[in-house]
């Protein structure tokens, strides 16, 4: 009887879990995002000119 009971309690657990329908599939597409390049010319000159007034100031003391 145990058995029946527990059984019973399954199916209806499992039946409730999975009732209801399906709503639409939505589909998202992603979002393409584009970064435009930063327009400073000084980019590619700013590092090594810190790094050069540094290694200047540490010769000097």
């Amino acid at each position: 009887m145990k058995k029946v009971a527990l059984a019973a309690a399954f199916a209806a657990a499992a039946s409730t879990a999975s009732a209801g329908s399906y709503g639409e599939v939505v589909v998202v597409e992603p979002e393409i995002v584009v970064e435009e390049a930063a327009s400073s010319s000084n980019a590619g000159l700013l590092v090594p000119l810190m790094a050069l007034l540094v290694i200047a100031a540490a010769a000097s003391n």
